[in-house]
């Protein structure tokens, strides 16, 4: 198969195509569906197939094909190249960074290889999990229980020099549960998601990850209390400041969308590319995106484009770093890609996407961050986000939440809503605790949508004098 890659190379550089890529991608994948105790989809995936993108005369086109004989691959060339001459004319000039060549090869390990283990040892965990909230012995008429993996082979080159082999096996679980109490419906959606075999899912426990949340939020709706009105200070915790970051922080520092390249599919950015440098928030703020994370659910070493990985500073110390960029945005905008392309499949186009967003820890303890509220609320989880297209406004309902009073945790609190723009949230920050959790997401973009692996997370924070709404 790299051959045929390699004969893409060739063929474009004989036809006098500036710049040409050719990535090869197989992908093997599963799922299994259980739905209040009933496996219903389930199936496997196979696919193969190759992507060229090349630039000619200023301008980019790409395509695709499955079939991999040489006569296709000939044709498909050729087919790229027309595109690009057709759209040459009126297209803007495209340039791409200049980056080092790179040449690599790398696996992910796995104890259990997730090709090996058999369909009834996956839908036996689905319905184990699905008996552990049925033992709560509370109302869950809801129970949506979703598990797969996919092992994906690359191989990428390019006419720069770059050659890249990786093996990337992964993991997911999704869950959307529905708890009925005191006449109210309590919704919870979830995900849990890393690089490696299968061991990754049964370390989890989810068993009693999802039985003891049951309970909690059982316990919420009976016993909670109103949140209290007005100005107060809250502690948030791993799971609300993961989704905090990925989508305040994370998606208004993609390049393209900054650029406009994604105002009519995913939205826009508030953000300038004059923006950096400038201050967003405290000085306790540091947010992180790294894909080197190892058996991170969005792990990988060479993005798309042939770059190498490295951990990206979006924020650091309350002022806008830098942004995701890929090549393409990084020649716009004078400056070196940082290894942020990603495409989900071998028919997609690279965009600029996250990897692993975080909230950079701190020194403290959580309890210490509680410790040092008079009158507030902790959020540790969420039942509802919502947040505008320019990531600028923003609004979290609570689901496990409780009063805090002179320092201690004194009674749950019922659903409180925090509305907050993302400058006042991160110039709120006063501490950050040490107590780190990422989590996993398929964070969409595109069109065609691509929905891509990524991880969020950081640790509890707090913030001070915020006003909580009804």
């Amino acid at each position: 198969m790299q051959q045929l890659a390699d004969s893409v190379i060739s063929a474009a550089k004989i036809k006098g195509v500036s710049y040409t890529e050719a990535r090869i991608e197989s992908s093997k994948s599963s799922g299994f569906v259980l739905k209040n105790g009933i496996p219903h989809v389930s199936g496997y995936d196979v696919s193969k197939g190759l992507a060229v993108r090349l630039i000619f005369n200023g301008a980019m086109a790409f395509g695709s094909t499955n079939i991999l004989d040489k006569a296709s691959v000939t044709k498909l060339v050729d087919s790229v190249i027309k595109s690009a001459k057709a759209s040459a004319p009126s297209a803007l000039k495209t340039e791409f960074s200049q980056e080092n060549p790179e040449k690599a090869s790398y696996q992910v390990k796995q104890k259990i290889d997730v090709r090996t283990v058999s369909p009834e040892k996956k839908l036996s965990l689905l319905q184990d999990i699905d008996k552990a909230i049925l033992s709560t012995k509370k109302s869950v008429p809801g129970r949506y229980l979703i598990l797969g993996d996919d092992y994906v082979e690359k191989f990428f080159v390019n006419s720069e020099g770059t050659r890249i082999n990786s093996i990337i096996p992964k993991t997911n679980f999704t869950y959307f549960t529905t708890l009925k109490e005191k006449g109210s419906l309590i919704q919870r959606y979830w995900q849990y998601g890393a690089s490696g075999g299968f061991e990754t899912l049964t370390a989890l426990n989810l068993q009693k990850v999802l039985h003891d949340e049951i309970l909690t939020l059982s316990k919420n709706t009976r016993e909670g209390v109103k949140a209290p009105t007005g100005k107060i200070d809250m502690v948030l915790g791993p799971q609300i400041v993961g989704i905090v970051v990925h989508e305040s922080a994370g998606h208004p520092g993609e390049a393209d969308r900054i650029l406009g390249r994604e105002a009519a599919q995913a939205g826009e950015s508030f953000l300038s590319i004059d923006s950096a440098g400038k201050k967003i928030g405290s000085d306790k703020v540091t947010i992180i995106d790294d894909p080197s994370i190892k058996n991170s659910f969005g792990y990988y070493e060479f993005d798309d484009e042939g770059v190498k990985a490295r951990k990206r500073y979006l924020y650091k110390n309350g002022k806008i770093t830098e942004f995701l960029h890929s090549r393409q945005t990084a020649a716009q905008t004078s400056t070196i890609s940082n290894a942020s392309a990603r495409s989900s499949s071998f028919d997609r186009e690279p965009l600029v996407r996250m990897a692993n967003t975080y909230f950079e820890c701190g020194e403290y303890s959580e309890e210490e961050l509680i410790e040092g509220v008079k009158k507030g609320v902790l959020m540790r989880t969420f039942m509802e986000w919502n947040i505008d297209d320019k990531r600028f406004n923003q609004k979290y309902v609570g689901a496990e939440a409780y009063l805090i009073e002179n320092g201690k945790i004194t009674k749950p609190v019922r659903q409180p809503v925090l509305e907050i723009t993302t400058p006042k949230l991160y110039s709120s920050v006063d501490a950050a605790a040490n107590n780190i959790e990422f989590h996993a997401g398929s964070c969409g973009k595109g069109e065609p949508m691509q929905g891509m692996p990524v991880w969020f997370g950081g640790p509890s924070i707090r913030i001070r004098k915020v006003r909580l709404g009804k």
